[in-house]
């Protein structure tokens, strides 16, 4: 099943894409179905056809009470960055401003000169799951989507501690949809081709597969100490190939185009823009 939020004028719905045909379900958006415990029943429901070419993409799920991100997950981008392969996953967190739709400008803020690209699976939480066990983990997955983790990198350095430099509003494309697990290869532990590209460059190619820790793991880790929720949002990590790995450094600039695509789940192609204080 494929699921995405739309604009409709000054709201949005939830449509179900089946092939080259899509259905209006009459719901304000992912998150809010993801909160029916029957969410699957009624993502299968008819309803009126929207024509797909003409569609607006909003934030898969605009409002989730947490986006949790995973820093340095793939093997190869540990490497680049100069860190060891890590015991435990690092965790940040993103708030729900930062959240964009899949073909929105990303907005360059004029306090950052370091503006990187990271393309990551979204693991995305389709019931209430605490101290989850294998099993549970599984179960608690909806689906899977896009994001770019948009990173101010002057700003993630400031400290220690990386927030800052991730939470800059209007920065972080999510969508264009949700896929469920059972239309996936490898299912709840996918094995998909991801990639980013600059201006058609190829910066990132890599599979889900690489994945130090897969989304069993992270639902199972991040639920220890919280109990995750219906529509909340777990960024995995971004594989090799950012901007301030390459030599010399480099960073995204107004006028820039970037595409985040992962196999199966389709793309986010977002423009830099540069923001008006």
């Amino acid at each position: 099943m494929k699921l995405a939020t739309i604009r409709t004028g000054d709201s949005s719905t939830v449509i179900r894409i089946d092939g080259e045909r899509a259905v209006d379900l009459g719901i304000a958006d992912v998150g809010e179905l993801l909160c029916d415990p029957d969410w699957r029943t009624r993502a299968g429901a008819d309803g009126a056809e929207v024509p797909l070419g003409e569609v607006d993409y909003a934030p898969l799920i605009p409002r989730p009470s947490k986006v949790v991100c995973v820093g340095l997950n793939y093997k190869n981008h540990i490497e680049e960055m100069g860190r060891e392969l890590p015991e435990y996953p690092t965790i940040f967190s993103k708030w729900t401003e930062t959240l964009i739709g899949a073909r929105d400008d990303i907005a360059l803020p004029p306090e950052s000169d370091e503006v990187d690209w990271e393309v990551e699976l979204a693991v995305v939480i389709g019931k209430s799951v605490r101290r989850a066990d294998e099993q549970q983990a599984a179960a608690a997955i909806a689906g899977f989507a896009v994001l770019n983790d948009t990173s101010m990198r002057d700003w993630q350095r400031r400290t220690a501690m990386w927030d800052q430099g991730k939470n800059f509003e209007h920065s972080t494309p999510l969508g264009p949809w949700l896929v469920t697990p059972d239309e996936l290869p490898g299912g709840v532990r996918p094995t998909l081709a991801i990639s980013c590209t600059v201006n058609d460059d190829v910066r990132q190619s890599d599979n889900t597969g690489d994945l130090v820790f897969d989304p069993i793991d992270l639902v199972r880790y991040v639920s220890t100490f919280i109990t995750l929720q219906p529509g909340d949002v777990i960024a995995s990590g971004t594989p090799g190939g950012v901007g301030l790995g390459m030599q010399p450094p480099t960073f995204l600039n107004d006028g820039d185009v970037v595409t985040c695509e992962i196999e199966h789940l389709g793309s986010c192609v977002n423009k830099l823009v540069a923001e008006r204080p």
